[in-house]
């Protein structure tokens, strides 16, 4: 499916802003008129004109093996690098479970919302998604306003997969020091998104606490940055959530394996 992105004037519809006319197909001449005063730039679609391709090559690749497709996770570069860092990881816990990686470096909370919005999971009928989204938005939006654009997001998710259950994973802690102030500020969404939790169709799972050692301080060795985690990082993060990947696909059950 050939994305529709679309000009002209922003019409707000609950949680897009649809435009008048379609693109004609070339990136330079698609350039969006701001957002009306006093919307929430993080809970609504919007596309980033560099990775408009990229998007539609994912969705191409997506629908070709759409039927195969049980695991979705999407996010932003932590997620994307599942394909860099985590391949073997990947590999081992996920290749056989007709897993699909959204992921894309940069993306805020706007970013999947806009992807959602067209095409990314038609014809899909995942069992799973693992969700993590929203450390990009620190930078411009409020906490309040990145928990409602994850709400958002988890929400478009429901209504285009409702059979699927949401892992709705808690953002990672970032920042070497405890007392980073990014800290303080991702436990504070963290604990609203928390709230979407309703054990059935949501499930939050917060194990940022994993990556941190007794000090609370980021090893360079789990996260070299800070921010993204190593092929180590990624070993942690995939038993982390391994309990949820058996109780919805339990012939997938392996056993732990320290990463390379």
């Amino acid at each position: 499916m050939k994305l529709q992105i679309l000009l002209g004037t922003w019409v707000l519809t609950g949680a897009s802003l649809a435009q008048a006319a379609p693109y004609d197909g070339s990136l330079s001449s698609f350039v969006p008129p701001p957002l009306p005063a006093g919307v929430n730039s993080a809970a609504v679609a919007a596309p980033k004109l560099d990775w408009v391709l990229r998007v539609q090559s994912t969705n191409d690749r997506a629908q070709a093996v759409a039927a195969s497709i049980k695991l979705v996770f999407d996010g932003d570069s932590i997620t994307d690098w599942w394909q860099n860092r985590g391949k073997e990881v990947w590999a081992q816990h996920y290749a056989s479970l007709g897993a699909f990686d959204f992921g894309i470096a940069g993306d805020r909370t706007q970013h999947v919302l806009w992807r959602l919005a067209n095409g990314q999971v038609d014809n899909l009928k995942p069992t799973l998604i693992a969700l993590m989204i929203g450390t990009n938005n620190l930078a411009g939006n409020t906490n309040e306003q990145i928990a409602e654009g994850v709400a958002a997001i988890v929400q478009d998710y429901r209504t285009r997969c409702p059979d699927a259950v949401v892992l709705l994973q808690a953002i990672f802690p970032r920042g070497q020091k405890a007392d980073d102030p990014l800290r303080a500020r991702i436990k504070a969404i963290n604990e609203i998104i928390a709230k979407l939790h309703d054990g059935k169709k949501v499930i939050f799972l917060d194990f940022g606490e994993k990556f941190l050692n007794a000090d609370g301080t980021l090893s360079p060795e789990i996260m070299p940055d800070f921010l993204h985690p190593s092929a180590k990082g990624y070993q942690i993060w995939a038993d982390a959530i391994q309990p949820v990947i058996d109780r919805y696909f339990p012939s997938a059950a392996i056993p732990s394996a320290p990463a390379k």
